[in-house]
């Protein structure tokens, strides 16, 4: 295998990136749900007020992975860091590429300072909630997620 490089996206990565979150949507059985666009994407990254910032694995300068993160804040603990998606193009998993874009992130989060570092997961997704364990994350049960679609 060439070698992988982990870097930071550029808005010139979005459209490779939103064809990886539209392979993540379908691994979800959400392909429908999809609704972003490249413009979007790079005006949220990239724009005057980024919403998000997000890392790519990279072969052969094609983006194959991503992981896409934003800061969050709790009233307990103060400064968290976000994992949205992280997601690895099925032809390149099982390569260790997963856990590269995940120790970028969490890197990302140590070095800031954040007090989190979360995400979410499927109860479903066995193969990625054993390899959260292998980090000894707290995956907590007991917490319901809420959301409004406006």
């Amino acid at each position: 295998m060439n070698s992988v490089s982990i870097r930071q996206a550029k808005a010139k990565d979005m459209p490779e990136v939103l064809e990886l979150i539209r392979e993540l949507a379908i691994y979800e059985h959400a392909e429908d749900q999809v609704t972003n666009s490249v413009d979007q994407l790079v005006e949220d990254g990239f724009g005057s007020h980024p919403k998000f910032e997000c890392v790519v694995a990279e072969i052969n300068n094609h983006v194959i992975g991503f992981a896409l993160f934003y800061t969050s804040y709790s009233t307990w603990k103060g400064t968290c860091l976000y994992l949205e998606d992280l997601l690895v193009t099925e032809k390149m998993r099982r390569k260790g590429i997963g856990k590269m874009l995940f120790d970028a992130v969490l890197d990302i989060a140590k070095s800031r300072g954040a007090k989190r570092f979360e995400w979410q997961v499927l109860d479903w997704n066995e193969p990625t909630i054993n390899f959260y364990k292998k980090y000894n994350a707290d995956l907590d049960p007991e917490w319901i997620n809420g959301k409004i679609f406006l």
